[in-house]
């Protein structure tokens, strides 16, 4: 069951958030936090397009649960630059964006648990 919006969407999000981060102040503290940054917001797009070659549905579950957990991660980093940035509102659209991602996945993931 393939979702191609969201797996568009969640691509994009992914390159939104490498070019935003190229914004960023190459200072200590934006380096450890765009580096995790990148991974969970990476990992969530990689887990959900794996998801979708799923072996079993445990296989899929699996993945999906892993794409959720990373998205809430990524939220997590985005609301920690805007808590410190001098330009938060650069990044407004995209945690509106991951705030969405976190909820489709989350729907997803609810939806498929329960038939296990």
């Amino acid at each position: 069951m393939i979702n191609r919006d969201l797996q568009e969407r969640l691509f994009k999000f992914a390159t939104d958030i490498i070019i935003l981060i190229r914004l960023l102040p190459k200072s200590p503290e934006y380096t450890v936090i765009t580096y995790q940054l990148i991974k969970s917001a990476t990992s969530s797009g990689a887990n959900y397009e794996e998801s979708q070659a799923a072996v079993s549905t445990a296989d899929f579950n699996n993945k999906i649960g892993i794409s959720l957990k990373e998205m809430r991660e990524t939220n997590y980093w985005i609301r920690l630059i805007m808590s410190i940035h001098e330009s938060p509102e650069k990044w407004t659209c995209i945690e509106k964006e991951s705030e969405e991602l976190k909820k489709i996945l989350g729907s997803i993931y609810s939806k498929t648990s329960k038939h296990r």
